[in-house]
């Protein structure tokens, strides 16, 4: 339909049979936007012998340095994303030990590695030396999250520690009481003020760098709450996900303190990461589907179902240009997807066929 001369912005030419205005016509006739087209195969897997089938650790991580860090058995190994070299930085089989949990600090140049007996060693990947040994936790560690130099651990044994990693210490050991079962998700807030915990006792609770009580609780979940995720985009947003009981994620005003949207994914919900890059974010789950689904936030549409793992899809890191993400499950397989890449990466191209390669 052609504009007359004298149609301004706002009005529709006196002589147009259409309802719409000028510049909703205008907007219909716009090209549309494509689709994102997410590729439904991994552009590489890894080997992964011994990574253990067990929701309460956390056995990945992805470093600004574009490493990753995986907890096999007794070993941690390090592979380069940009050399594909393996690395083994640890074995604590002679200790009778096995890796609960390992977790990047923001720099990239430390790696902290939880263990079956409770103490947490900190390494130097640089020069590959343990260059600290933090005890007090009586049970395995199954979280950490790090916050400059201070590491927070949360344990089997119900507490939360948070040490200073510099020898000597220039902050005192806080120990955070609250939940009453396992502590398996641990996560700070980005802007490093809040400390957001989940746990086998289904409470999700956020804590501040003063209280050593929880300033914030939430009790909908129904199972455990391992999945925890914070919003780089809306201040204060917090996701947290459910075990096999609850199947949900949920979405958390901690501003308020208000319950917002939620979402019955169908299944044990294991992990939540946010893209960097959009308002979006990826699950992966357990029983009985062992899918990945990425979401659109807030209208919780479904953007891609991802499925191949055969065990449940316990472990998951996002690449450090956050295009990417790697996944782990006990099938004993990583596997890389890119799920917010804005174009398709050339790699995805090569046959999955020859990506096989193994960690070690």
């Amino acid at each position: 339909m052609e504009r007359t001369p004298n149609a301004s912005k706002f009005q529709s030419s006196p002589y147009s049979l259409s309802p719409l205005s000028l510049s909703s016509q205008r907007l219909l006739r716009s090209p549309h936007k494509a689709t994102r087209k997410i590729s439904r195969i991994p552009f590489k897997v890894l080997d992964a012998p011994e990574l253990q089938d067990d929701f309460y650790l956390n056995l990945v991580d992805w470093s600004v340095q574009n490493v990753l860090s995986v907890g096999l058995g007794s070993c941690v190994y390090l592979w380069s994303a940009c050399t594909s070299q393996v690395t083994r930085l640890c074995d604590l089989s002679a200790d009778g030990n096995v890796v609960t949990s390992v977790a990047w600090s923001e720099r990239g140049h430390l790696v902290a590695v939880g263990t079956h007996h409770g103490y947490v060693t900190v390494w130097d990947v640089a020069v590959n030396k343990q260059v600290n040994k933090l005890q007090g936790h009586s049970a395995r560690v199954g979280a950490l999250a790090w916050n400059g130099d201070v590491l927070s651990s949360g344990s089997r044994d119900r507490l939360i520690l948070q040490r200073d990693t510099r020898t000597p210490p220039t902050v005192t050991e806080r120990r955070l009481v609250g939940h009453r079962q396992e502590v398996c998700g641990l996560k700070w807030s980005p802007d490093n003020q809040y400390l957001a915990s989940g746990g086998n006792d289904n409470r999700l609770y956020v804590w501040n760098m003063q209280s050593l009580s929880p300033v914030q609780t939430y009790t909908d979940h129904l199972a455990a709450v391992k999945a925890i995720a914070w919003s780089p985009h809306h201040h204060g947003l917090l996701a947290s996900g459910g075990g096999t009981a609850d199947r949900c994620i949920r979405f958390w005003n901690t501003l308020t303190g208000q319950p917002m949207q939620s979402v019955d994914t169908g299944s044990q919900v294991c992990n939540l990461a946010w893209s960097k890059h959009s308002s979006e974010l990826v699950s992966t789950h357990g029983y009985s589907q062992n899918q990945i689904l990425v979401w659109k936030y807030p209208s919780l549409t479904q953007v891609a179902k991802l499925t191949g793992h055969s065990y449940r899809v316990l472990y998951l890191a996002l690449s450090p240009d956050g295009e990417a993400i790697v996944t782990g499950a006990g099938d004993e397989t990583l596997r890389f997807w890119n799920v917010f890449s804005k174009a398709r990466s050339q790699k995805e191209t090569r046959s999955v066929l020859s990506l096989y390669t193994g960690i070690r």
